[in-house]
């Protein structure tokens, strides 16, 4: 009679998990652009570039208007996939601690096969001659320590021996270093080899994250540029002018993800979502909403921080568009969510799941966000500094004090006098005040307690 019993609880907690999981999505694909604002697209009013395929997937998706990033690439990288801001596990640029536990961890442990293509940078970033690189070059992660049954990476290794990212890339594949591959596109290689993944594990639940490398420095042609095909010895020529050629190619390459989940019968089954890790390159200026921006990666700025965010999901996601906001630290507990699991508890993590928007459910979003921003020590470094500050919807006020009015659904950036706030921005600001102090009486790494210069020398 017990065991009949054991017999039958089994059943019916299998059953339940059985209903549960038609709710929650068997694919996860979660695509990382590398430096595109928002004027980058044309669902939020970018004029300059041909995105139809990201628009289509914003039309029939989520699309949120208040998505954040931190202003440079590896602080958000660090800190989308452990769920930490970034004076939690700060060492330096281009390094994600090798004790660090990341959302491929996080998705083994839930049953998920996992796959990563793109660029990794977070192992060793600094060349050998830099000044004080030998305290920084490989004390980072290698991709094969971070929670990825497969990967495919551009950038896994030393700085020198990177390589290209696009035309005739070089790319450490399981573990093989590919040299120079004559004749072949990075990002095709990467969409390839996520597809092959998925039609490998089919049957089972996968995650799979692509932090691409598209539209990031250098600005090289694309195979769908003239000059691919008519010079092919132009292929790595570096030109601005190429830069609406790599957005349309970003689009055309999130183009063949959907196309391929699709023709593998996966759609139903599969949520994409579409993010990026900081604002568009300084050297490029685009036009949105009718207005001129200037691209403004590096800098704490809205047009440094204010990125696209689209969530699809066929007969899941209905169309809509939402101002909840969000932070990379949300992504480790979104996923959690949406996977049916929870961060263990001993792990440590500032995110707000967003996964409620995604699920049709009600949730508790986040009022505010935090940052701690300064990318040094690392090569190339020289000119950035430290950035502490928190903002909500309407207003960002720094830790020096400096607070600015930010509505609306550009990057509206106004500093306000402190002799006359209104009332609201008064509210806002003594609200801010608390985020930031709150946050920093938390843990702080050691490589974030100190202010170094770009050389990791100590400047206090």
């Amino acid at each position: 009679m017990k065991k009949l019993l054991i017999t039958l609880m089994l059943f019916f907690q299998g059953a339940v998990a059985l209903a549960a999981d038609h709710s929650l999505p068997k694919k996860i694909i979660l695509i990382m652009a590398d430096d595109i604002g928002l004027e980058g697209l044309g669902c939020y009013g970018g004029s300059s570039y041909k995105t139809p395929r990201l628009d289509e997937l914003a039309a029939t998706g989520l699309r949120f208007t208040h998505a954040y990033s931190q202003p440079l690439c590896s602080p958000t990288r660090l800190e989308i996939m452990t769920g930490k801001e970034n004076h939690r596990n700060w060492t330096y640029f281009g390094i994600l601690p090798p004790e660090e536990r990341t959302f491929g961890h996080l998705m083994q442990s839930l049953g998920y096969q996992t796959c990563i293509a793109g660029k990794w940078q977070l192992q060793s970033y600094d060349p050998p001659d830099f000044p004080n690189a030998e305290k920084r070059r490989g004390t980072g992660m290698h991709p094969k320590d971070a929670g990825f049954h497969q990967y495919s990476l551009y950038h896994a290794l030393h700085t020198e021996d990177k390589g290209s990212r696009y035309a005739d890339p070089t790319y450490l594949e399981n573990g093989e270093l590919h040299k120079a591959v004559e004749g072949k596109y990075g990002e095709d290689i990467s969409v390839e080899f996520m597809l092959d993944f998925l039609k490998n594990h089919q049957d089972q639940k996968a995650f799979i994250y692509y932090p691409m490398a598209l539209p990031h420095w250098p600005v090289n042609p694309t195979p769908h540029s003239e000059i691919w095909k008519d010079d092919p010895s132009k292929r790595l020529e570096e030109d601005d002018k190429y830069f609406p050629d790599m957005v349309a190619y970003m689009d055309t390459i999130v183009g063949r993800i959907v196309d391929g989940v699709s023709s593998l019968g996966l759609a139903e089954e599969t949520l994409i979502l579409f993010y990026s890790d900081n604002g568009t390159n300084k050297t490029v200026t685009s036009r949105l909403n009718g207005k001129l921006v200037k691209g403004g990666k590096a800098q704490p700025t809205q047009s440094g921080i204010r990125v696209p965010l689209i969530a699809h999901w066929p007969t899941k996601i209905k169309p809509a568009v939402t101002e909840q906001l969000i932070d990379p630290s949300d992504f480790l507990v979104t996923l959690a969510e949406l996977a049916g699991g929870e961060i263990p508890a001993d792990w440590q993590h500032d995110g707000v799941s967003f996964a409620p928007s995604l699920l049709g459910k009600k949730g508790s979003p986040r009022d505010a966000a935090f940052f701690w921003y300064d990318p040094r020590p690392g090569w190339d470094k020289m000119a950035f500094t430290r950035s502490i500050f928190a903002l909500d919807h309407h207003y960002k006020l720094f830790s020096d004090g400096r607070l600015y009015a930010i509505d609306g659904v550009d990057y509206k950036e106004v500093l306000l006098d402190q002799k006359k706030l209104p009332l609201a921005a008064q509210i806002a600001q003594s609200k801010l005040y608390k985020v930031i102090a709150k946050m920093m009486q938390g843990p702080i790494s050691e490589g974030a307690k100190i202010e170094v210069d770009a050389f990791g020398n100590r400047l206090n």
